[in-house]
């Protein structure tokens, strides 16, 4: 490998790896809040992804700023998903959570079929092929970004439940829901807003990557394994785990095409994972129950 190749690789994977570590971070939030595994995620996606692309197609707006409405459109959806679908089972076991999430995406992924079939579709605009030259590695006009706004959305979370009101109740109903409910805290509208804003997450990272990558009512599922285990290296209910575990996966997918052939590229990424999970079980950034 030379240097070109391996910083090419670098760059490329570091770039992807913010879309990563956003989808990752609503994942973390909602199960840090609610202690659910979202299997939905990568089909909030998809609906982000074909949201913004029909904003675009039906109406010129730009992807990026497609954002503004993609965002708080994602958000309602995924306040509603908790309230109608979610909430009703919050006392069942931990499986039957499990298997309704996992039931939701697949009925929005076959809405999404039934209204706009299989075909690929792909939007292109007047800079999604624009390419810069740093030394010998190519650099992608709308991966860099995607990165940057993957990393501004981050921020927002980060402060959001740092710095506010709101974050504090999330914070203080994840760790002792008792005593929220005590000092007066809703807590099944904190549940209901942390899914929300999870949703939010993927349906912006779905927005995001529109300029560059294809849109089909399965292209969640590329993003969704990966997710998982950018939540399981970071830790699971760290934001910071999933900042670096995304930026982490990112690149050790882009070298291992690179080392890789073919269907082996993955290799290196699984590696790492069980490496990661053996030496330390609760992710770089989790903590011991």
């Amino acid at each position: 490998m030379t240097p070109t190749i391996l910083g090419q690789a670098l760059v490329s994977g570091l770039l992807i790896g913010g879309i990563y570590a956003l989808v990752a971070a609503g994942l973390t939030l909602i199960f840090g809040v609610m202690k659910i595994v979202n299997f939905a995620q990568g089909n909030l996606l998809t609906l982000g992804m074909y949201a913004s692309f029909w904003l675009f197609t039906l109406y010129g707006i730009d992807p990026y700023l497609s954002i503004l409405i993609v965002g708080p459109l994602m958000f309602g959806v995924g306040f509603l998903m908790q309230k109608i679908a979610i909430e009703p089972v919050l006392g069942e076991p931990d499986h039957n959570q499990l298997l309704l999430t996992l039931g939701i995406g697949l009925l929005i992924q076959n809405g999404i079929l039934a209204l706009w079939g299989a075909s690929f579709r792909n939007a292109t605009l007047w800079y999604s092929n624009v390419i810069y030259l740093v030394g010998d590695v190519a650099i992608s006009l709308p991966k860099v970004i995607a990165f940057v706004g993957a990393l501004l959305m981050l921020g927002l979370l980060y402060l959001l439940l740092e710095k506010t009101d709101l974050g504090r109740a999330m914070r203080a109903a994840a760790e002792e829901t008792e005593g929220s409910l005590l000092v007066g805290v809703n807590v099944r509208n904190i549940y209901a807003l942390a899914f929300g804003i999870g949703a939010a997450c993927a349906g912006v990272a779905g927005a995001l990557i529109l300029p560059f990558f294809y849109v089909s009512p399965d292209v969640g599922d590329l993003f969704i394994l990966t997710a998982f285990i950018v939540v399981v290296l970071g830790g699971m209910g760290s934001m910071a785990g999933s900042l670096v575990g995304g930026l982490m996966v990112g690149i050790a997918e882009s070298i291992g095409a690179v080392v890789m052939p073919g269907s082996m590229k993955q290799v290196l990424l699984f590696g790492i994972f069980i490496l990661v999970l053996l030496l330390r079980p609760t992710g770089l950034f989790g903590s011991k129950a």
